[in-house]
Order: C-alpha cells, then sequence, then structure tokens
C-alpha cells in the first residue's frame, strides 16, 4: 500500500470561488463594452454587492500544502503597505501612487528563442497555462528586511513549457512595463528603465520559482506587483521584478536593473547568504515586518534543499559570486 506523508509544516486546502463566477466576469465586461478596467469595477461594485471581481483568478486559489513557511504570516496591511516600487517613487510608501496603474487589460509578450513570438492577455496567459495554486514563501530584502507571504499564482516551468524554448535558449529575461505618464519615477532618467531582471533556464523550471497573481488570497495589488511578478524566494528581493510585461529567452545572460546601476553591489545571482555581507551593511540578520523582531538570516533564505543543486560546482575559487 502506497502512503503519501505531508511535511510535518502541512496545512490544509483552501476553498475554490467557482470557476463560472470568474468567466462571467470577462464575458459581463466584454457585453458592456469597458476598456477601462477602473470604470467597469466601479459599476460592477455598485450592480454586484458583495462579490469580489479578481482581474486573474479565482481566489482564493487552492493552497499547495508542499510550500510552507516556520514563521508566522506578516500582517497583511504591513506586507502591501510597506514595499518597493522604484517606479513609482523611492519611498516605501508608494503605495498609493501605484494605484494609477492599470492592470487589467493586460499585455504579455513572450519572444526570444522560441519557436513562435506570442502575445497574450495576462489573464488568458494564466488561464492557458493552468494550475493556479497558494503557496506560502519567505520574502528577504537585500536591505536586510522579511516577511512571510501567502503569494497566489502558477510555477514559472508552467511558462517555460507553454512558450516552447528553443535548445540554445540557456536564460529568461523578465521586463516591466515603462509608462512614465503612470509611474512618476520612470521619469527619473538616471534609472535603466524598465525594469529588467533574469534567471539561468534551470532556475527558471526550479519547482521554487513562482509566477504571482495575488496575495492573501486575493488578487495581487499594484504595488505588490499586479498584475504579474516573480516570486524568487531563495534570491533577494529585487530579483522578483514586478509587472512583468514582457518574458525573453535568450542565449546571453541578462545584465539586470540594479546590475546596470551598481554591479560591485547588486549581481546577476543575488542568492540570500548570511556570510556575504552587501558592501554597506551586514546580511547576517534580518528584521521581520510586523513584529519588527531581528531574526538570523538562512542560507538560500532557507531553501537549500530545493535550490543549492543548481550551483553546484559554480566559481568555485569565489563563492561569493553567487552571493552578489
Amino acid at each position: 500500500m502506497h502512503v503519501t506523508l505531508r511535511p510535518k509544516w502541512a496545512v490544509p486546502e483552501t476553498a475554490v470561488t467557482p470557476e463560472d463566477i470568474y468567466l462571467n466576469r470577462r464575458q459581463w465586461l466584454k457585453a458592456a463594452g469597458f476598456a477601462g478596467a477602473g470604470v467597469a469595477s466601479a459599476l460592477l461594485s455598485s450592480s454586484l454587492a458583495g462579490r469580489a471581481w479578481a482581474a486573474i483568478g479565482p481566489y482564493p486559489a487552492q493552497r499547495n500544502d508542499r510550500y510552507h513557511a516556520d514563521r508566522d504570516m506578516t500582517p497583511e496591511d504591513e506586507a502591501t503597505t510597506y514595499t518597493n516600487f522604484y517606479e513609482f517613487g523611492s519611498s516605501k510608501n508608494i503605495w498609493r501612487r501605484a494605484q494609477k496603474l492599470v492592470t487589467d487589460p493586460w499585455s504579455i509578450t513572450i519572444d526570444g528563442l522560441v519557436e513562435s513570438d506570442i502575445t497574450i492577455d495576462a489573464e488568458d496567459l494564466v488561464r492557458q497555462i493552468g494550475g493556479l495554486e497558494e503557496r506560502i514563501y519567505r520574502h528577504r530584502c537585500v536591505e536586510a528586511w522579511a516577511m512571510t507571504v501567502p503569494w497566489s499564482g502558477v510555477a514559472l516551468a508552467k511558462l517555460v513549457d507553454f512558450a516552447r524554448p528553443l535548445a540554445t535558449a540557456k536564460y529568461l529575461r523578465m521586463e516591466t512595463f515603462l509608462d512614465p505618464s503612470v509611474a512618476p519615477g520612470q521619469k527619473q532618467n538616471w534609472y535603466p528603465w524598465p525594469y529588467v531582471e533574469g534567471l539561468t533556464l534551470d532556475e527558471a523550471t526550479n519547482e521554487m520559482a513562482f509566477l504571482a497573481t495575488g496575495i492573501y488570497g486575493k488578487p495581487m495589488p499594484a504595488q505588490n506587483g499586479a498584475p504579474l511578478r516573480l516570486v524568487a524566494p531563495w534570491k533577494y528581493g529585487f530579483k522578483s521584478v514586478k509587472s512583468i510585461a514582457r518574458f525573453t529567452f535568450t542565449d546571453t545572460q541578462p545584465v539586470s536593473f540594479w546590475e546596470q546601476l551598481n554591479k560591485n553591489e547588486y549581481g546577476f545571482w543575488a542568492n540570500v547568504n548570511p556570510d556575504v555581507p552587501h558592501p554597506r551593511w551586514s546580511q547576517s540578520s534580518e528584521r521581520l515586518l510586523g513584529s519588527g523582531d531581528r531574526v538570523p538570516t538562512r542560507l538560500f533564505n532557507g531553501y537549500a534543499e530545493q535550490v543549492a543543486h543548481l550551483y553546484d560546482g559554480m566559481f568555485p575559487n569565489d563563492g561569493r559570486k553567487l552571493f552578489h
């Protein structure tokens, strides 16, 4: 007899919103002829009170109990109001400014070393990929603060499969939107806009790599990276690019946003390591949002078992490069 043993941190699955409710929203919008999500959402709220409409859903997604954290969940108001999103400014309190970002509809381009270029709406992309789920991950910012968040979304490996990359593709380059009329930070021309990040295909297809569409059982708020953001929990948070508009498969290692600004402080790999300090501060501990407690930083943010093998044999004479 085959017996499946759940990890000691396993939690029960959450309920799933019926698919017919989710699909009817899109049909209603098309029938009403609304192009702007803001107007449509306001009318929907008044005429269909009590229902929550998601750009990508349904929510709450079913929890995948393979992915859980041995820390208390960060309060939702902390995780959704204390965040970096330089497109809207350098302050942590940019969540109000970010509400100007219209995320439904949202066009996604998949190009580069793929069988065929694809342009698709984000909602349709996630629906075709399938497998919407919730995962609880630790998140570690390079600035030495941390949170624990329930993300909804799909495994990044599913997008890689959907894109059908050529054998010559080695990296996945991800690029956010570019619209200075909405994002005032993009008017600052000393930054190399748009925001770019990248992973190797081995990293992108690792089980931990995740494309998040929601948080706390709800659609993703704009300030947290709606409608589609990367979550790579073993890396520092700046690697988890927000509001992705383009996925490009390439044979050349991407040069990321912060790497372009200061490659001595922010490198391509950016894996969490308590023993490799940032040039201007220690990484040995981290401050937890919500409680303010300081706790020791873990190698690969506690996910070494899942990801350490990706880096076997790299930089044998200078392992620090994997953490810059």
